[in-house]
């Protein structure tokens, strides 16, 4: 779908430069850096020796999804009603999808009450960070606005899982916690035995199980750069097509009204798309390929 949109706006574009409304002043625009709304200044600088602690617009973000993901499900615990309200609907049918589809349909009972917790925290701080980052807040400190002699930041879009050190920490902690339950449940050498498929002996035993050596780190790039990678681009697109290729280029009137046209109807194209399915999905990939990782951890037959 991504491809999609991106090619009809390519092709627009196209249209457009090729066109004389497009030729009048076309000049690009050097000052202009969508990549700058993931620049991380820091706000309260904070330094114990060379270990940099300081507070900056991600550490802002992570904060604000943690802060919700608490308090939400905590609200919400305490208002549950025989009959309930639509929210109630609402909040039961993330939880049937977070407890059965993600969770139990991964591994065994005994597992998934222990780590069904966990994995629901994981799933909703994923998607409040995703979904916040789609909310225009005031924390562009390169850009300011005078609000009655205060500078006050500009609105901007980021979210924290745009940042890749967000997302590489929570697959870190998945990592070594489906490892460390490995061993509890079969010990060291029955774990790295297990990952060796049955039916495999002799000399072939060795280049499978260097293979799955292999794949283990590499899950540690997957999983981290799945998110990261499919939430910036989603906001590069929509910082690119909100206007930003108007001023990049530097068109004249008659060329910027009608590009920002084409832009401004794909950045609300692209804007829909990322708030209505890749927020959500990005975090039921995460959840899900976690539980898949701590029961394959402890199945017989991995």
């Amino acid at each position: 779908m991504k491809a999609r949109l991106l090619t009809a706006a390519l092709t627009s574009l196209g249209l457009l430069l090729a066109s004389p409304a497009g030729a009048l002043a076309l000049e690009v625009n050097e000052n202009f850096r969508p990549q700058n709304e993931f620049k991380l200044d820091p706000w309260i600088p904070i330094h114990i020796g060379k270990l940099d602690l300081s507070i900056n617009k991600a550490v802002f973000y992570v904060f604000v999804a943690s802060a919700l993901t608490c308090i939400t499900m905590v609200w919400i615990a305490r208002r549950m009603q025989a009959r309930p309200n639509r929210v109630q609907t609402a909040v039961e049918a993330a939880f049937t999808l977070m407890r059965d589809n993600i969770t139990r349909g991964n591994m065994s009972d005994a597992m998934a009450r222990k780590w069904f917790p966990f994995i629901g925290a994981l799933f909703l701080f994923i998607w409040f960070s995703n979904m916040i980052g789609y909310l225009p807040l005031p924390t562009n400190t390169e850009h300011k606005v005078d609000v009655f002699g205060l500078q006050i930041p500009s609105l901007a879009l980021y979210a924290a899982t745009a940042n890749l050190s967000v997302p590489l920490a929570l697959t870190l902690i998945v990592w070594v916690s489906y490892h460390v339950e490995g061993v509890r449940a079969k010990g060291p050498v029955g774990y790295l035995k297990s990952w060796i498929p049955a039916g495999v002996e002799g000399p072939a035993a060795g280049p499978i199980f260097v293979i799955e050596v292999i794949s283990h780190f590499v899950r540690l790039v997957s999983l981290s750069v799945r998110l990261f990678a499919n939430i910036l681009a989603g906001h590069l697109l929509i910082l690119f097509m909100g206007g930003g290729l108007v001023v990049l280029l530097n068109l004249a009137v008659a060329g910027s009204i009608v590009l920002g046209l084409v832009t401004g109807t794909m950045a609300i194209a692209f804007f829909l798309f990322e708030v209505g399915l890749v927020a959500t999905l990005q975090a039921f990939i995460f959840a899900t390929l976690t539980s898949i990782y701590l029961g394959g951890a402890v199945a017989e037959s991995h």
